[in-house]
């Protein structure tokens, strides 16, 4: 069992896999555009509907990445900084 002990920086030193989140969106809409064009001209409109659907959620999810990589790092409080107030404290 490795223990592992805080150091107090993590919120400063973590990272988010925005840009993996990014190419796969990317791969996301590139097959539900494909999956909606096959479909489509197959003929088959309940599935190019479910597609299309899946193309609209892929794109939002896409944007907001991009939103998230524009705005950079953010900032995150020290170590001496509460998550939350404390039950009792003073509003």
């Amino acid at each position: 069992m490795v223990i592992v002990k805080r150091t107090g920086s993590e919120p400063t030193t973590a990272r988010s896999a925005l840009r993996m989140r990014f190419w796969l969106s990317v791969w996301g809409v590139v097959w539900t555009v494909a999956g909606t064009v096959a479909f489509a001209v197959a003929g088959h409109r309940g599935w190019a509907l479910v597609c299309g659907l899946l193309w609209v959620l892929v794109t939002i999810d896409l944007v907001v990445v991009l939103r998230h990589i524009r705005q950079g790092p953010h900032y995150q409080p020290g170590p001496d900084v509460p998550p939350y107030r404390p039950p009792g404290g003073r509003p």
